[in-house]
């Protein structure tokens, strides 16, 4: 499996000629690796509402056709902006996307669209976060959350090859929190997410991998745009 960082917490996972991006925000990140004209996908994986994660998933979805998975909140509040092919699914349910399956997970977070010229938040449903299998892989990406005691009952549960972590800290688990959290999901390894695209976020990634690795953790480093192979 090909896992490209995208910059923020996108992520591209490609195997076997299929491909899914989770939380396209590309156009208005300085720090994106692709363009939203650029980006191919056969699904669209939502962790939760927030711009700078539903970001650019309505004109990626009608340009490529991708269907995309969130929230029933969500998927029908993109089914509003024109998107044709949305399918709604709530936290505990397992969807099968044909060559990969996704759980949706908790994540401690909030989830809503703000509609500037409105002055008014759409809700969107809960916050999630992610667990893919696909190929005999494992891959969690937490969303936006802070640490909660039941990661340990998800680590317990599932075998976590790759997990995608926030470490931004201001809206979501910082460093410490992140490297607990680490430990309770019991992933082989840890990719940081989440960080530097905006000034309160701003964090030392290389420090974290380098706690990870104190603690007999596996952690990369991934730029926006660097690849992992699995």
């Amino acid at each position: 499996m090909i896992v490209t960082f995208l910059g923020h917490a996108c992520v591209k996972l490609e195997q076997d000629g299929h491909s899914l991006i989770i939380d396209p925000f590309l156009s208005g990140n300085s720090l994106a690796a692709a363009a939203a004209s650029e980006v191919e996908a056969e699904h669209i994986l939502l962790t939760h509402g927030h711009g700078d994660h539903v970001g650019d998933t309505v004109a990626i979805a009608k340009r490529t056709g991708a269907q995309v998975v969130g929230t029933p909140e969500l998927a029908t509040f993109l089914g509003w902006q024109g998107v044709e092919n949305t399918v709604g699914m709530n936290i505990g349910g397992t969807y099968d996307l044909g060559y990969a399956k996704v759980k949706m997970i908790q994540a401690f977070h909030s989830s809503g669209y703000t509609l500037d010229d409105e002055q008014r938040i759409v809700y969107l449903g809960m916050p999630t976060g992610l667990i893919i299998t696909w190929g005999g892989l494992t891959i969690l990406h937490a969303g936006d959350t802070g640490l909660f005691g039941d990661m340990k009952m998800i680590g317990e549960r599932h075998d976590i090859d790759l997990a995608f972590l926030p470490i931004g800290d201001h809206f979501t688990m910082g460093p410490d929190d992140a490297l607990t959290a680490a430990e309770w999901y019991k992933a082989k390894q840890v990719v940081p997410v989440h960080y530097d695209t905006f000034p309160p976020i701003r964090q030392n990634p290389a420090a974290y991998v380098s706690a990870l690795e104190q603690k007999g953790i596996k952690g990369t480093v991934l730029k926006p745009g660097q690849r992992l192979e699995l």
